[in-house]
């Protein structure tokens, strides 16, 4: 049960925040094991299950914009929205070509480490075009297509999905609260992919339990407290905050793991 809540805990609050929840789940045990607290990696399903929990803390925060989006038949701005969401969705459809390699990076504390130091990169460029105010419903198919190609990059552990995509976001001219908006509406259909198929496959193996389930709804209470978290943040300090703790988290696996 600890081990649950402790992945849960981990999840929901980096798969919004800009540090990599996929680099957490692989640093933290380890970093807990150097203090006698052994806690095992979670397997890519049970990290999918995860997944799901912050799925519904994501659809409960932007419940307005998912209501909106569901009247596109009659709604002009609503069809806009969602084709914006396709569009970026596309490209994160390489991660099913990529699953096996996906999976031996995540079992290299390593790797994850410099992923991390990426994702400090990334963030700080992303903060440094962070200068002007688009509103999401002014985006382009191309913005959204650049932003699904950052997603899709975030499918290295230790690369930040939300952080990607924010600073890509950024990049396009968006104003940064309505870039972090973007980046969660779009990984909507990415986290339900993904916790689906890995989910099915952990039922199917008959290891779907209340631990896990427990596990999930701590991802998701801790996810929804992640997103006003850094809705708030963005908007007084930026990304800076989130870089300065990657590399330190990136810094200190590289030294100590």
């Amino acid at each position: 049960m600890r081990a649950a809540i402790i992945w849960g805990l981990i999840q929901g609050l980096s798969e919004f925040l800009p540090i990599s929840s996929s680099g957490h789940l692989v640093l933290v045990p380890a970093f807990l094991s150097q203090f006698g607290l052994e806690t095992p990696e979670p397997s890519l399903g049970v990290s999918a299950v995860l997944h799901l929990g912050t799925l519904v803390a994501v659809l409960i925060y932007f419940r307005t914009d998912l209501l909106k989006i569901l009247r596109f038949r009659h709604d002009q701005e609503a069809r806009h929205l969602l084709l914006l969401l396709v569009v970026g969705t596309i490209p994160a459809g390489i991660g099913f070509f990529v699953r096996d390699v996906v999976a031996d990076l995540q079992e290299s504390v390593t790797a994850v480490s410099i992923a991390l130091l990426g994702t400090t990169v990334i963030l700080l460029l992303g903060q440094r075009f962070a200068t002007r105010a688009r509103q999401l419903e002014d985006g382009t198919l191309t913005d959204a297509f650049i932003v699904g190609l950052a997603q899709a990059f975030a499918l290295i552990p230790g690369i930040s999905r939300s952080g990607t995509t924010i600073a890509a976001g950024n990049g396009r001219g968006f104003e940064p609260a309505q870039a972090a908006r973007y980046s969660f509406l779009l990984g909507i259909p990415a986290i339900a992919a993904a916790g689906l198929l890995e989910g099915m496959e952990l039922l199917d193996s008959g290891g779907l339990g209340i631990e896990l389930l427990v596990g999930a709804v701590v991802a998701g209470v801790s996810g929804y407290a992640a997103i006003s978290f850094l809705l708030a943040v963005i908007r007084r300090t930026g990304l800076v905050p989130f870089a300065v703790y990657t590399a330190i988290v990136g810094l200190a696996g590289l030294i100590l793991l």
